[in-house]
């Protein structure tokens, strides 16, 4: 959970005292989500890797993983903690168990999956139903707003953030990805014409492209806001939370480390970068750096893990649509898109958005907490 730790007020001519990071919560849930995660990624690789039907959605288990770590500790072990039990917060923390109940079900859904035969005609079903529980998600957030209020939920970590913020950032994401793909296709590392894979029979290829768009693009990121949530909660939050204590450059420098290799037994699978397993393990570092400090920007604006969130899923929606147009790189690692060189285009805006004095802090970011006296 965000919180506002920063330099202790001091008289002038004394030196401030500066806040450290709380060492043994860092490692409590790094530990817990890197020992869940890797033993979930090892648990694919034994029942037959990412081919085997329905691992899509015990990846999507794997991305809740890092919320449901941080609201465990949060809530029963660290009493600073905004979601700690004994904490009066309010009904906004409601939320968070609805996380967990989401998690549950996630679990319950991939163990079928892994017990499942991978021909069995259940498995679809399986494999769908806890994403339906993830669209409760929405209507749930959208209940607890009304109930709570606005200030209530900011209190446990829920601002909405701007609406239009929810444009502006949306729009920059968007446009990021399409370049890449211009810009693959100008230096013909990639196709310069879409060849979507279409079915034999239905509606129009025309109708269908435009409405897979208006579905990755203004759909299904706000459908899949909660999923994206499980790991925004925890490298926007949770973690930044402790580490920018340190400074905000390095603190959101080592989440972006940290975050690309949490993702380093998919990686090594074949995820992002098939072919390419050792050179991926670096790339995706590289990678999730840039998009570390342009997602740690957005919250450090607005306050908002949430509009974070919106952009993460965003982020999958826009990259996966592009793929299903047929834009996918010849070479995942010596294209643009998630290739060597797009990171020059990341480290590009990563330079331009480090000249915001926002970053000379060591606040975490512009969200409201209770004070320490709400703790019974």
């Amino acid at each position: 959970m965000l919180k506002q730790d920063s330099l202790s007020t001091a008289t002038p001519g004394v030196a401030a005292e500066v806040v450290r990071p709380a060492w043994k919560h860092i490692a409590a849930f790094l530990g817990l989500t890197f020992g869940l995660t890797w033993l979930l990624d090892l648990a694919i690789y034994l029942h037959g890797g990412l081919a085997r039907p329905g691992t899509v959605t015990i990846i999507q288990l794997q991305m809740l993983l890092p919320a449901c770590s941080a609201v465990v500790l949060g809530w029963r072990l660290f009493p600073e903690s905004p979601l700690y039990y004994q904490r009066a917060v309010g009904r906004g923390r409601w939320f968070y168990s609805y996380v967990l109940v989401l998690t549950a079900v996630y679990v319950i859904c991939s163990i079928g999956i892994f017990i499942a035969s991978p021909t069995s005609s259940a498995l679809p079903v399986v494999a769908m139903s806890p994403q339906l529980v993830a669209f409760l998600g929405i209507p749930v957030l959208l209940g607890l707003r009304f109930i709570a209020g606005r200030e209530g939920m900011a209190r446990v970590g829920l601002a909405w953030g701007p609406p239009r913020g929810y444009v502006l950032y949306g729009v920059a994401f968007v446009s990021f990805y399409v370049l890449q793909v211009v810009l693959n296709a100008m230096f013909g590392l990639g196709p310069a014409h879409p060849a979507p894979a279409l079915p034999p029979s239905g509606p129009s290829p025309e109708l269908l492209v435009v409405l897979a768009a208006v579905e990755s693009v203004l759909l299904a990121p706000i459908l899949a806001i909660m999923l994206a949530f499980g790991e925004e909660y925890g490298w926007r939050g949770y973690l930044p939370a402790e580490l920018c204590k340190l400074g905000r450059v390095r603190g959101v420098l080592a989440v972006g480390v940290i975050w690309g290799m949490w993702h380093w037994p998919l990686i090594l699978m074949g995820w992002s970068y098939p072919g390419y397993p050792l050179v991926g393990l670096l790339l995706t570092v590289l990678f999730t750096i840039g998009l570390a400090f342009a997602l740690g920007y957005v919250v450090f604006k607005t306050g908002s893990i949430l509009l974070a969130a919106y952009l993460h899923a965003l982020n999958d929606q826009v990259t996966g649509f592009l793929v299903f147009l047929g834009f996918k790189p010849f070479d995942p690692v010596f294209s643009f898109g998630v290739g060597i060189y797009a990171l020059g285009l990341l480290a590009l805006i990563t330079v331009l958005i480090l000249r915001d004095p926002l970053w000379r802090s060591r606040a975490s970011a512009k969200v409201h907490l209770p004070p320490a006296s709400a703790v019974t």
